[in-house]
């Protein structure tokens, strides 16, 4: 492999017109509330005398820029500095940076005001990051994946080092809601877990994203339906000048992305991806396929300087298969009886209207999106016989959804307020044959529900002193016609208030509380016992109470260091009354999460502090380091506080890059956490009843995680060379996760078969005891790892035309 990268390396250095060809950066300097165009703003690139002003219309164009990465800087008199860090300038296609600048107030209108290198907005003064798409393309490990990315934050951590679970702050993975350009979409993985979020791969094509603002509190009221964090993603629009092209290579997929004009007003961008993992797989023996496929639409029409639409549209058709012949160990024989079959398909679209006024702007977003989850289980994966089948699962969610809200700026006051109507629909019919702690069950039910959602939402926010205070006060309301219960709004009351004051130009001390509400999954609201939603009467929404404090100083050098604590109080969370366990102390994994009766009661905390220091590209390094240390505590079936499936106590990032001359760039992350708590198994387990059914252990909920797996540390490298040639660019990479690494084991139970005289495993294994009636129905078991610590290599190339 290394000659083959070094012959093609050589090739192309040696064959192709390496012209150096210049680009260009152009883009719109726009007032941020009326969108009226600003004209003689100046417009540079720091580090190089580059610069223009902008012309009657707020356009500007900066050409002959070498290859490289920038930060371009905006100012006009009477606006507040802004600037885009990290732009990645190449010849290939003019890259478009637009500016929407925030007016000061006017006691500083006569003088300059610069902005921050970090995003701070006056509504989420703290608990609020902004990740460039240059991160995302280049984090060691990330493998072009914003989940992976978002874990070197503090306060996030994830279930397993193969998945995208993530638990922000030690909430649940479905605490978190996902906006790409305003349109809600409800999941961003691949083969997602149902009830529960995440998923093994994310789904999000990286060309597409300009930008990422990741709150993990302070969410605005805009933004409901989330306990423990909010992601706002900013796709780019199309290319306005020619057709282009991106194609891609990576370990585990190929895509191709086109975009261009579709007349003078309106542009595209769209990508289809298809991996190839269940080739992979199957030649290295691996007991599972998977295959994943998406697809991603993004068109904006610019009707005149007043109106503008988007649509967007973005989906998912993810299979999941057995290798059958792959069951020469005992780990794979032990997933083949546990995995299903599974076929899943999703898909979110909307169309977002804008209209800009001389001191505000309405946004009406009209979207619908859709869940299709399908899995099925033979015992023995013999579909020969239909009393061997243990389950068989459809499920579809459906929401239509309907959000109108305007935002205004009047008197020094900034202000947001909406409503927000949706239609949902759930169906699931569900075949399932279970042993529990209260033996052997079988759950065979149909499912059809529908209700409505609705929510109004405003806050207000203000600048004082000199702009040194800034206060914002906020509320929302939110009902859905569910039960009697949520039907009252009021029931649902969530104001919030954030404070922020500035020490210094410098230092600043920042602060947030709110009650944060968030409806059960729709597992938990479609359930059906007899016919009848046992689950109507007895659910509420979820609650959250939420505090968060903080300081932040900002250096000279384009970096920031802050330390931030919080608390979260949870009421009314999801008890599951099959085996008496509150749902925060199940934890989340493939499957299911949530079908089953249950009831609003427990409750939780999780409090903790956060240390951050990030370094924006300065003098060709980069960087970021993150602590924290939190609790995650939710009540057992005794009313007690116990450690929760996501309470990692100490998390530790470190990741550090350096950009070389010749366009080379190394990067590096470390990460390290404690073990997260798991329940070890009931001596049921051995039992022929649940054996034959479950095939596998049972957790014993009386010693509800009592134990840790082991701590986990990794170790990630990424090295990036970019060639620049006269029409088009080409970067290749090499991405190794966990080069060096522990994984986070625990123990699986599998059946103990006796051995032929050719060593090959033969019938279960039956414990031989004729005096012990009960010891007759048991099998003999053996723990085996269910995780390894596994060294992923990538090799990528993107062109871009």
């Amino acid at each position: 492999m290394r000659t083959l990268l070094t012959g093609i390396t050589i090739l192309l250095t040696t064959t192709i017109l390496r012209a150096q060809a210049t680009g260009t950066i152009k883009g719109t300097v726009t007032d941020a509330i009326s969108n009226a165009p600003i004209g003689f703003a100046s417009v540079g690139i720091e580090g190089t005398t580059l610069g223009a002003f902008t012309e009657d219309d707020g356009t500007y164009e900066l050409p002959d820029v070498p290859p490289g990465v920038y930060t371009v800087t905006v100012s006009y008199l009477g606006y507040r500095d802004a600037s885009e860090y990290e732009v990645l300038v190449n010849n290939s296609r003019p890259v478009v940076v637009d500016f929407k600048l925030e007016t000061a107030s006017e006691e500083l209108a006569e003088v300059e005001v610069f902005a921050s290198p970090f995003r701070k907005t006056e509504e989420s003064p703290v608990s609020l990051r902004s990740i460039g798409v240059t991160e995302i393309r280049r984090n060691p490990g990330g493998a072009r994946d914003i989940s992976k990315v978002i874990q070197t934050l503090p306060g996030v951590t994830s279930t397993a080092s193969f998945r995208n679970d993530l638990i922000i702050r030690g909430g649940a993975p479905n605490e978190n809601r996902f906006f790409i350009d305003d349109i809600e979409i409800p999941n961003i993985n691949h083969f997602a877990t149902q009830g529960a979020s995440g998923g093994p791969v994310g789904l999000i094509n990286v060309n597409f994203i300009r930008e990422v603002d990741f709150y993990s509190g302070a969410f605005p009221t805009n933004r409901g339906n989330a306990l423990s964090s909010v992601f706002d993603f900013k796709f780019r629009d199309g290319r306005d000048d020619r057709f282009g092209s991106v194609f891609t290579v990576g370990a585990s997929d190929v895509g191709l992305a086109l975009e261009g004009p579709l007349g003078d007003k309106t542009t595209y961008i769209l990508s289809a991806r298809r991996s190839y993992l269940q080739f992979l797989f199957s030649a290295l023996g691996l007991p599972f396929l998977p295959t994943y496929n998406d697809f991603q639409i993004k068109t904006k029409t610019k009707i005149d300087s007043k109106n503008e639409i988007t649509f967007l549209g973005i989906g998912a058709i993810d299979d999941f298969e057995l290798n059958l012949d792959a069951n020469e160990t005992e780990e794979q024989r032990f997933q083949l009886a546990n995995l299903p079959v599974n076929t899943q398909w999703n898909y979110a679209n909307g169309v977002v209207y804008k209209h800009y006024q001389d001191n505000s702007y309405w946004t009406v977003v009209l979207s619908r999106n859709m869940l299709n989850n399908e899995a099925i289980k033979y015992r023995d994966n013999d579909e020969s016989d239909a009393d061997n089948l243990i389950l068989d699962y459809k499920s579809q969610e459906i929401e239509n959804k309907l959000r109108i809200e305007r935002t205004t700026r009047t008197g020094g006051y900034k202000i947001n307020y909406g409503v927000g109507y949706q239609y949902v629909k759930y169906n699931n019919r569900t075949f399932n044959r279970i042993f529990t702690s209260q033996g052997p069950q079988e759950i065979d039910f149909a499912s059809d529900v529908a209700f409505s959602k609705y929510a109004l939402f405003g806050q207000v926010s203000k600048k004082y002193l000199d702009e040194r205070l800034v206060l914002s006060l906020g509320t929302r309301f939110d009902g859905a016609t569910y039960n009697g219960d949520m039907r009252n709004p009021l029931s649902q009351f969530s104001p919030r208030f954030s404070a922020s004051y500035a020490l210094s130009p410098d230092w600043s001390v920042n602060f947030n509380t709110g009650i944060y509400t968030q409806l059960p999954a729709y597992t938990v609201l479609g359930y059906r016992e007899g016919g009848a939603l046992v689950n109507q009467e007895r659910l509420t929404y979820i609650t959250n109470r939420q505090v968060v404090a903080g300081v932040e100083w900002n250096t000279a050098a384009s970096s920031k260091v802050s330390l931030e604590g919080y608390f979260k109080y949870y009421t009314d969370y999801p008890f599951l009354l099959r085996d008496s366990l509150n749902l925060a102390n199940l934890g989340g994994d493939f499957g299911i999460i949530g079908n089953e009766p249950t009831l609003s009661q427990a409750a939780g905390r999780t409090y903790g502090l956060e240390f951050l220091y990030q370094q924006r590209l300065y003098k060709g390094f980069y960087g970021i380091a993150s602590y924290t240390l939190g609790w995650s505590e939710f009540e057992d079936k005794n009313g007690d506080y116990i450690p929760s499936a996501w309470d990692a106590r100490h998390i530790g990032n470190a990741t550090i890059g350096r950009r070389f001359k010749g366009d080379w760039e190394v990067g590096v992350n470390f990460r390290v956490q404690t073990g997260q708590p798991f329940t070890p198994f009931s001596d049921q387990s051995s039992l022929v009843l649940n054996w034959d059914v479950n095939n596998r252990g049972i957790p014993d909920y009386d010693l509800l995680n009592t134990e840790r797996t082991r701590p986990f540390y990794g170790l990630d490298i990424r090295v990036d060379k970019k060639w620049f040639f006269k029409n088009f660019s080409l970067n290749a990479y090499i991405d190794v996760e966990n080069l060096v690494s522990q994984a986070p084991i625990t123990n699986d139970l599998i059946l103990d078969r006796p051995l032929d005289e050719n060593g090959t495993p033969i019938g279960p294994g039956i414990i031989d005891n004729p005096n012990d009636p009960i010891a007759q129905q048991r099998y003999r078991l053996k723990a085996i790892t269910d995780a390894t610590a596994t060294r992923v290599p990538t090799i990528g190339l993107e062109i871009e035309i």
